[in-house]
């Protein structure tokens, strides 16, 4: 074999009947058709010898033969046979110079399973075989890595040019990913883990500001698109849990959704093997990600909540971790003002929904956004009085600790010790200052939690009858407060099928909250069912909201303007105004187009 692959460098040289082996050869590896058994045989028996002969092979005289070699798809092969053929690549891979790229790429390229018949599916038999390809391909990846130093770069910009795209194919795309995962462990990981965690989060990002808030809202507009929140109690009955029905009518026939929704799934079972030590690497990395990408897409509905499952693993660790890492991002100047404004909506949002957070880390980091809170009042109070729309990140960190209280108010007044440190916070110097947060936040917000601290006896600290009147009276009458606040919940109800058991057993639903006002006893608080039901203006929904951190200070302001999520007046405004119940907690607060105002960013914060 050697010596008819050495001989055929000089084609005039070469005996007839080596010239004729080889061409045998040749079709014996031409896995353009199905073989036999007899064949196959002889196929694995080539590799193998070809195995031994890599530094004879030379792609000037031996073009047919490699390109034979890097174009088999091994989901066709039997298992010895793809040994066989794993072995010659990781050989032809190590040879100086020569084929290191084409043999990655092949490897890159059978990340993809067979797409068959016209619903572009993977066959049975290929879903079977999955797992153990895998393995195999990624351990062929690591073995070549170790070998050739110049490997995981090359293989960095490979796996960068063969990601999947927007429209390509879900089932091409989920197991590609699910492949690419398989990378992120040991040395592998160490060397290119970041790169392959940066590039599923930018896919899941890409896909999940894909699905508009059109494709969520196509069902009848007098229906609360998070009526599925309010966990139908009888759904225990089905075993797989509330809001599966549901789901499906919101995203059925909708292909990024679907696309996101395994993925979410790919990616939460990666996370889910992983080991300790593992997995506070991978903590690490994602954070980063996530403040480079995440942190600044208003548009995003569901990649963020990558993060929610991650900290769920460890919530001593991890998920303290996270309520920190945005809590600091919030508190310090390091970050321009978008991301410190979307940091304190991701706080305020994470400590509501996130069950897995203790009582006394909410009062920990609840004091550090007070604190922070009382100092800018204090800044302020040495300055003139400048126009509202200037402090935006106070506001919007008096209502993300606003929002907090509605859903963990109950829980910390359990604990004396906290209580205490609660009651202790100067909520009402803060209140009673001259910026006056309470006339400037979302009212439905402010109503709910002065129903919540007034029943805890917090309130009366702060506010006295007459000015309590004056507050809801305003406040019901203006969905919105005054001004228009910036702001989104970014952890609000989950809302894809497949992915959610990742999410719903460590998620607070508003329906699940005990305020401080509820009788223990009364499950069928029709008010409380309401609460995550947000009436809100279909018609005023902007999935066009792009935020350039670049941008002079005008283009800035109209910027934070568009984000704007203060719901306009419409057929369920007067819903709202015409019920008894009045104004209900927001389940989601969204991007909205409302005329243009001058808000600024610019007020300093100390």
């Amino acid at each position: 074999m050697g010596e008819s692959l050495y001989n055929c460098k000089e084609p005039f040289l070469v005996d007839p009947r080596d010239l004729e082996q080889y061409e045998k050869m040749l079709k014996t590896l031409d896995t353009s058709k199905r073989k036999s058994a007899d064949d196959e045989a002889l196929y694995m028996t080539c590799l193998k010898a070809l195995s031994d002969a890599v530094s004879k092979i030379d792609i000037m005289y031996h073009h047919s033969l490699l390109n034979n070699i890097f174009s088999v798809r091994i989901w066709y092969l039997q298992r010895d046979t793809m040994v066989a053929l794993l072995d010659l690549i990781t050989r032809l891979a190590a040879v100086a110079d020569q084929y290191l790229r084409e043999c990655l790429q092949m490897l890159v390229n059978n990340f993809t399973p067979p797409i068959v018949g016209e619903r572009n599916e993977v066959p049975p038999w290929a879903v079977s075989r999955k797992k153990d390809i895998f393995s195999y391909l990624c351990g062929s990846l690591k073995t070549i890595s170790d070998t050739v130093p110049l490997a995981p770069r090359m293989l960095r910009d490979i796996i960068d040019r063969s990601m999947p795209k927007l429209f390509d194919n879900k089932a091409k795309m989920i197991s590609f990913v699910e492949c690419m995962l398989g990378l992120d462990t040991d040395r592998m990981g160490d060397l290119i883990g970041a790169i392959l965690l940066a590039k599923v989060v930018d896919l899941l990002t890409e896909l999940d500001v894909n699905i508009t808030w059109e494709d969520i809202l196509q069902e009848e507009h007098d229906k609360g698109i998070f009526e599925m929140e309010l966990e139908d109690l009888d759904a225990d009955d089905d075993g797989d849990g509330f809001g599966q029905a549901g789901t499906k009518v919101c995203f059925g026939g909708n292909a990024c959704a679907e696309k996101l929704d395994g993925l979410m799934v790919v990616v939460c079972e990666h996370l889910k093997s992983l080991d300790r030590q593992c997995l506070y690497k991978e903590f690490d990395i994602l954070k980063t990600i996530f403040r480079a990408s995440l942190l600044r897409v208003h548009r995003s509905k569901f990649a963020q909540f990558i993060m929610f499952y991650t900290c769920s693993l460890d919530p001593k660790t991890l998920g303290e971790g996270f309520a920190v890492f945005l809590t600091d991002i919030v508190t310090e100047k390091k970050d321009d003002p978008i991301s410190r404004m979307s940091a304190v909506s991701y706080v305020g949002s994470y400590l509501s929904r996130a069950r897995f957070i203790s009582a006394d880390t909410v009062v920990t980091i609840l004091k550090k956004l007070v604190d922070w809170c009382v100092d800018y009042c204090d800044h302020q109070s040495k300055r003139e009085a400048t126009p509202i729309p200037n402090h935006q990140l106070f506001y919007a960190t008096c209502q993300a600790v606003m929002y907090v209280l509605c859903f963990r108010l109950r829980s910390i007044m359990d604990y004396p010790n906290l209580k205490s440190d609660l009651f202790h916070m100067p909520f009402g110097f803060l209140f009673r200052h001259r910026l006056e947060p309470l006339k400037v936040c979302l009212p439905s917000i402010v109503n709910e939690f002065l129903r919540q601290a007034k029943d805890a006896g917090l309130v009366a600290a702060f506010v006295d009858p007459a000015a309590e009147d004056a507050i809801e009276s305003d406040l019901s009458r203006t969905f919105g407060g005054i001004n228009r606040l910036d702001m989104f919940f970014p952890f609000d109800p989950y809302l894809l099928k497949e992915s959610d058991r990742y999410i719903r057993p460590n998620f607070e639903f508003w329906s699940m909250v005990k305020t401080t006002y509820s009788d223990d006893t009364d499950d069928d608080d029709d008010e409380l069912e309401d609460l995550d039901a947000p009436e809100m203006n279909v018609g005023s929904l902007d999935d066009h909201v792009e935020i350039d951190i670049n941008s002079d200070d005008d283009d800035l302001e109209y910027t934070m303007n568009k984000m704007s999520i203060t719901p306009h007046h419409s057929f369920l405004h007067q819903m709202a105004m015409d019920s008894d119940g009045g104004l209900s907690m927001p389940a989601r607060i969204r991007p909205s187009t409302s005329p243009p105002s001058r808000w600024a960013m610019s007020g300093e914060s100390p």
